[in-house]
């Protein structure tokens, strides 16, 4: 069964439509939404293994300019 989490993302003033644009053709990112409160987008990611969703997040999303910070939650 694939490995999924829900990860977080605050992003800095102005930047949330940037930041969701690049997350959309990411292999494994299953959705994006944009969300209120203390988080400003909410992606669900599914890969085979956990280490691939560890991967895929240092590698691929940290690096997307306009990202303030991030909380991955992994489902069990």
């Amino acid at each position: 069964m694939a490995a999924r989490a829900f990860v977080l993302i605050e992003t800095e003033v102005g930047k949330v439509k940037d930041v969701s644009t690049a997350l959309l053709p990411i292999e494994g990112v299953i959705s994006v939404d944009t969300v209120t409160g203390p988080y400003d987008i909410i992606t669900i990611l599914e890969k085979e293994t956990l280490n691939e969703i560890g991967d895929l997040v240092t590698g691929k999303i940290h690096p997307i300019p306009g990202i303030s910070r991030t909380v991955t939650c992994l489902k069990v």
